[in-house]
Order: structure tokens, then C-alpha cells, then sequence
């Protein structure tokens, strides 16, 4: 078995990492925050590329205003690690040691009635030091205040996606040439994620293998059952590779599926088609949702699709836009999501297809390319 060689992207510089500082300090402002207080997590990683090698109960807080250089509140003993990262050349690094107040450290850069965005990745702990701090100041969710974060990605980071799939895909292609029938779920599991690493993911997120009954759990952790001839297997794998994401589901068939299969299967391949035939700057997430859910509604099983249409990729697996009824926000280019209709039939299978697409000037495109036709597996 063999590993596709995937050329090393160019690393992002400081200055990259300095943009997007600058950048959201913008959007802050716009969205009318006073500023934005990001954690340890998916928001520092790229905001900065400082991931402490443990998050601890230690305050770790960066504090992006537009009336101060980008700071960061860092322990004493992880301002080592945190000087090594490669976007903070541009970050002031204020120290605290063990015995003092971190929020009063923090505090003493912030408005005391300033209203702040805070990444959601925030321990509780953390952001009620600060209130008790500032009484007077106010918090919200990124996800809530500012939710375009990190949703729309230059052309580097598309090119990161682009690889995560096609290593993804490159999986798929491999784990279909093995054998399923007779084999425990976590047996295929632990396959798929050796193979994740082997085509160059860093970082493995999940292996779902749901098989026959188990396939109707859209989130079905793979246990020790035995896949049989018969069953359909419902395969989600993906993580991280160059710090970015893959996700991606395909269905296959242990041998001839039965023509209820093949029929359900359909289905959603038609479900998943026009979801991506919809993708176009300027409509609305959940514009995507009803189109892919009034295929599978229109056949007489929208009961049995009881998950969003998909969820937004990036330096995690699940972020920013969703899919899903009441999402009013519009697409743009840039933007990447997953479009995953499925159908779950209670007690007897599932089926569910995923790709990966990305919002272009004119329409969509997919980063995952897999067929889509019901393959059928030993």
C-alpha cells in the first residue's frame, strides 16, 4: 500500500498572522464589539499558531482591540512556548505568576463597560474572573457576535482543504478494496484511521462505521459488532491535515443490496446533487437545507432526516456556517461547508452521503470526488 505525496504548503508568516489580527480587529468593531478575547483553541491556533501544550486552569486570553497592539496574557511559565509560536512577533506577551490575579492582569486591558467577543472554546472560570473584574462589562459568543470569524478562507487555506479531501477521498478509495463482511465495526474503524494518517493527516477526528442497524445513528460509535453480508455501512471519516479539515460520509453495501436499499440510497444521491447544484454566492444557508431536505421530504422520509444539512470546515471539523433551517446568513466565496443529507430508518439502516464544498464566484464547488453511486464491498 502506498501514500500520495502531498507537497508542503507554504507556512503562513507572522505577517499573515498579523492580518488576520488586524482584520477582525475591523469586524469587531463593525459588529459592534469593543474588542474580542480569544482562548486557548481553533480561534488562537489561527489567529496566532500558539496552542499551549496543555489548557490548563492557567489564563491564556488574548486581547484584540482597535486602540492597542494585539496582547496576550500568558502564564509565566508557558511564556516561553508562547514566544515560539509563529504569529506572535506581532503580540505584546503580559506575564502572570502563580500566586497573583490573572483577571486583574487582564482587566487592566479591557474597558471596565466594554462589550467583548469571546472565543466559545472560553472555560467558565475564565470568563467569571472577568466579570468579577469588570462588573459592568459584557460578553457574547463568537459564534453568536461575530460567526464570519473564520468562515470565508484565502486561497492558502482553500489549497489546505483541497488536500485534506483528496487525501479523504484517497481513503475511501483504499477501504473499499478491503473486506467488510465478517469484520467488527472498530476493526474497520481503527482501518480508516490508519489509513487518515498514512495519506497525511496529522490528526484523526472520527472513524464512524455504522453498520446494518447501527447506520440509523447518524453519530454511531463504532463498537464490536460483526458487519454482514446484507448490511449497509454507513462510512464518516475525517480530521485534520496541514491544520486543516476533511469530513466525508459515503454508504456501501455488503454485498447486492436489496432494492429498499438501493431506492433509499437514491434518494439521498439525488438529496446530496441538488444541495450542491444550489451552492451560489449570495443565498442563504438554510436555502441549501431546503433544497437538499425537500428531495428527501418530496419521497416520503423527511421524519428520517433528523440532522442539519451540513456545518462549516476549517482548522476544526465542525465550525461556522450551518446548514440548517433559521441560518439567514448568506454564502460568499470562500466559504466551505459539508453538504450531507441522510435518511435514518430506525432499527434497520441508514444512508448518508457528505462532501466537502466550497462557495466560488459562480456557483460551488466539490473538494471531495469520490463516486456517489452505492458501491457494494465484500
Amino acid at each position: 500500500m502506498t501514500s500520495i505525496a502531498h507537497p508542503t504548503p507554504t507556512p503562513f508568516t507572522g505577517e499573515d498572522y498579523a492580518a488576520r489580527m488586524a482584520r477582525v480587529v475591523h469586524d469587531a468593531v463593525a459588529a459592534g464589539l469593543d474588542g474580542l478575547l480569544v482562548t486557548p483553541g481553533p480561534d488562537l491556533v489561527w489567529l496566532t499558531a500558539y496552542r499551549p501544550t496543555a489548557i490548563t486552569e492557567r489564563l491564556t486570553i488574548l486581547v484584540l482591540c482597535p486602540d492597542r497592539q494585539p496582547t496576550m496574557v500568558v502564564p509565566a511559565l508557558e511564556r516561553p512556548d508562547a514566544e515560539g509560536a509563529d504569529g506572535t512577533a506581532a503580540v505584546s506577551l503580559v506575564e502572570w505568576s502563580d500566586g497573583t490575579d490573572p483577571y486583574q492582569v487582564a482587566g487592566a486591558l479591557l474597558d471596565p463597560t466594554g462589550r467583548y467577543g469571546v472565543s466559545d472554546s472560553a472555560w467558565a472560570m475564565h470568563l467569571l474572573g472577568l466579570q468579577r473584574q469588570l462588573p459592568r462589562s459584557s460578553y457574547v459568543a463568537l459564534t453568536d457576535g461575530m460567526p464570519m470569524l473564520r468562515a470565508v478562507k484565502d486561497p492558502a487555506e482553500l489549497a489546505r482543504l483541497s488536500a485534506a479531501g483528496a487525501a479523504a477521498d484517497a481513503v475511501y478509495e483504499q477501504i473499499v478494496q478491503t473486506r467488510f463482511a465478517g469484520r467488527r465495526e472498530n476493526e474497520v474503524a481503527a482501518e480508516l484511521a490508519g489509513l487518515l494518517r498514512r495519506f497525511g493527516h496529522e490528526q484523526v477526528d472520527f472513524t464512524v462505521v455504522g453498520s446494518g442497524p447501527n447506520g440509523a445513528n447518524p453519530h454511531h460509535e463504532a463498537g464490536d459488532r460483526k458487519i454482514e453480508r446484507g448490511d449497509t455501512v454507513v462510512l464518516d471519516f475525517g480530521g485534520l491535515m496541514f491544520g486543516y479539515g476533511s469530513d466525508t460520509s459515503r454508504t456501501v453495501a455488503v454485498g447486492e443490496p436489496a432494492p429498499e436499499v438501493q431506492q433509499v440510497h437514491d434518494i439521498v444521491r439525488r438529496a446530496q446533487q441538488a444541495g450542491v447544484e444550489a451552492v451560489r454566492p449570495g443565498i442563504s444557508c438554510q436555502q441549501i437545507d431546503r433544497v437538499a431536505r425537500s428531495v428527501i421530504s418530496d419521497a416520503g422520509f423527511g421524519e428520517q432526516f433528523i440532522h442539519r444539512t451540513g456545518h462549516g470546515i476549517g482548522v476544526t471539523t465542525h465550525e461556522p456556517p450551518y446548514i440548517v433551517e433559521g441560518e439567514e446568513q448568506l454564502l460568499v466565496p470562500g466559504m466551505c461547508f459539508s453538504i450531507e443529507p441522510g435518511i435514518y430508518l430506525a432499527g434497520r439502516f441508514g444512508i448518508r452521503i457528505e462532501d466537502i464544498v466550497t462557495v466560488t464566484e459562480d456557483g460551488g464547488r466539490r473538494l471531495n470526488n469520490t463516486s456517489h453511486d452505492l458501491r457494494v464491498v465484500d
